[in-house]
């Protein structure tokens, strides 16, 4: 009988402090030989509580949208914050966030701002995203819509 070894990258988990992990109680996955992703992970692993957001995009307790792809995203953002606080969770308990945008050239051509604007509302935390490009959204006017998945440690 021989054992064979399984080609092809190997799973890690990317060391954190313990204060982070008992805060934080999510893990980046990232396989071993793999680049690291720039402002996603590849993957995420969490136990404790779920928190799932539906469609959140970028309009007012008014349900004014914001002005524009960059200022709907921002809006986004903070309401994904706001459901987030509502349920005692904080941006670090984010484990996923599935972007859908009507343009993807005009999410392309605003990575800079994106990014600083992401910074700003979750800081420099960064989970398993995926980006997907619609014909249109629900409300016509509307630029992108995010779905988010948070996990509150026990």
């Amino acid at each position: 009988m021989s054992v064979t070894t399984p080609k092809g990258p190997q799973l890690a988990v990317l060391p954190t402090s313990a204060e982070k992990d008992a805060r934080q109680g999510a893990q980046v996955l990232q396989p071993s030989g793999w680049p690291m992703p720039k402002g996603y992970a590849n993957g995420m692993a969490a136990e404790g509580r779920i928190v799932v957001t539906g469609g959140v995009i970028g309009w007012d307790a008014d349900e004014r949208l914001a002005d524009g792809f960059v200022a709907q995203v921002h809006q986004a953002l903070s309401n994904i914050a706001a459901i987030l606080n509502e349920a005692g969770a904080h941006p670090e308990h984010l484990v996923r966030l599935t972007w859908y945008v009507v343009d993807m050239d005009e999410y392309l051509a605003n990575l800079k701002e994106l990014g600083r604007i992401y910074r700003a509302v979750f800081g420099a935390h960064y989970p398993a995203m995926a980006l997907v490009q619609v014909v249109r959204l629900v409300e016509k006017a509307a630029r992108v819509e995010i779905e988010a998945t948070a996990v509150i440690p026990r």
